[in-house]
C-alpha cells in the first residue's frame, strides 16, 4: 500500500504565496514522477505541474512563471511553490505519484486526498 499525504493549503490574499508539500509512504522502490493536479467542481482534473525522477518538469500555461515544482527524492516528497496567486487558483489541488514497488517492473499511479487553496481578499 502507498499513501500520499498533502499539506500547506490554506487561505491567502491575491498576490500572495503558498507552498504545498506531498510525501509518499509505504512499500516504495522508486518514484518515476510526482506532480500536482487541480480540479474545479464540475470539470475534469487537470495538470498543474509535473516533475520526473531526472528533474524534468512540465507546467500548465496558466501557472508557468508563477508556480515552481521541486522534489526531494530521499524523502519521497514533492513541493509546489505558488507565487502571485490569483482568485482563479482557488481550487483543490491533488498530489500524484507514479510509483515502482519492490520486485515489480511496472508502475502504479496514486493520488492524495487533496489540499484546498483559497485566494481571497
Amino acid at each position: 500500500q502507498v499513501q500520499l499525504v498533502e499539506s500547506g493549503g490554506g487561505l491567502v490574499q491575491p498576490g500572495g504565496s503558498l507552498r504545498l508539500s506531498c510525501t509518499a509512504s509505504g512499500s516504495i522502490f522508486s518514484i518515476d514522477a510526482m506532480g500536482w493536479y487541480r480540479q474545479v467542481p464540475g470539470k475534469q482534473r487537470e495538470l498543474v505541474a509535473l516533475i520526473a525522477s531526472g528533474g524534468g518538469t512540465n507546467y500548465a500555461g496558466s501557472v508557468k512563471g508563477r508556480f515552481t515544482i521541486s522534489r526531494d527524492n530521499a524523502k519521497n516528497t514533492v513541493y509546489l511553490q505558488m507565487n502571485s496567486l490569483k482568485s482563479e487558483d482557488t481550487v483543490v489541488y491533488y498530489c500524484n505519484a507514479i510509483v515502482r514497488m519492490p520486485r515489480r517492473d511496472s508502475s502504479c499511479t496514486y493520488w492524495g486526498e487533496g489540499a484546498r487553496v483559497s485566494v481571497s481578499s
